[in-house]
């Protein structure tokens, strides 16, 4: 099986990361799922942005959980990327869209994809951060609004948490115990190296570095019963590997180019 194309903050190779014109883009490319970070404004909203403050993402600068969700929303989010578009008529029609330079909110995110079924979204909670346990508190209660916080099986839900803090996946677990979750791995532990997984976690979620350097990983998780999603994995020969092991889900950049070099595979 080949594994299923997940866009890393949507094509954000081409596309300024977590805007919705680089998920827009990712589904158009053809991927199979999309993965984004979540935090809380100050005022309770989850906004996709993966670092704690706006400075690197942003024309403006501060910390994501002291700015309410009016002030991220001042901010232009495409400027700094610098890509050029695919044709010039982009250069008018979208680059001043709030569609290419707004903060995106997860609400909105979810929108676009419950529009798509057979499409997943992986969505990472950020730690450590200011509110704590209220992120997967108010993800699981907007899935819950969205209808995707019970859905018949794991495998069929369109929806999976993830995250490098162990806490927050057993929360997850915890208040919806049929979303399916991926512990995330910065390394290998004692505890993790064979193949287990501390926290319960479905699945495992090793970085491309990790699988170079020890590819027997994906076959001892699978002995635990844990299928691999693999990040960010944008080289041919990164991608080809990922195949060979049976990786079950690469996260990319390049989504467009990676299904072209699984499709040559």
């Amino acid at each position: 099986m080949q594994p299923a194309v997940v866009a890393h903050r949507g094509a954000s190779a081409h596309r300024a990361e977590h805007t919705l014109a680089a998920y827009a883009l990712a589904l158009d490319q053809g991927a199979d799922g999309l993965e984004c970070d979540v935090r809380l404004s100050r005022d309770g909203h989850l906004v996709c942005v993966h670092d704690r403050t706006v400075d690197r993402t942003s024309n403006g600068r501060g910390v994501v959980s002291t700015l309410t969700l009016a002030e991220l929303s001042e901010l232009d989010y495409a400027g700094w990327h610098g890509g050029l578009p695919d044709n010039a008529d982009e250069l008018i029609t979208t680059r001043n869209s709030h569609n290419e330079i707004g903060v995106l909110t997860l609400d909105e995110l979810l929108g676009l994809v419950v529009e798509r079924p057979g499409k997943k979204l992986f969505i990472e909670t950020k730690h450590p951060v200011r509110y704590g346990a209220l992120v997967e508190a108010k993800l699981v209660a907007m899935l819950h609004r969205f209808g995707l916080a019970t859905p018949k099986s794991k495998e069929d839900s369109q929806v999976l948490m993830m995250s490098f803090s162990v806490r927050a996946v057993r929360r997850v677990r915890q208040h919806a115990p049929g979303l399916p979750t991926v512990e995330l791995l910065h390394d290998f532990s004692p505890t993790t190296r064979d193949g287990a997984l501390s926290s319960g976690a479905d699945y495992t979620g090793p970085s491309i570095r990790m699988l170079r350097n020890d590819p027997g990983y994906v076959a001892r998780a699978a002995a635990h019963g844990h299928p691999t999603y693999c990040w960010t994995v944008d080289k041919p020969e990164d991608v080809e590997l990922c195949r060979r092991l049976g990786v079950r889900y690469v996260a990319t950049n390049r989504p467009a180019a990676t299904r072209e070099t699984l499709a040559a595979g």
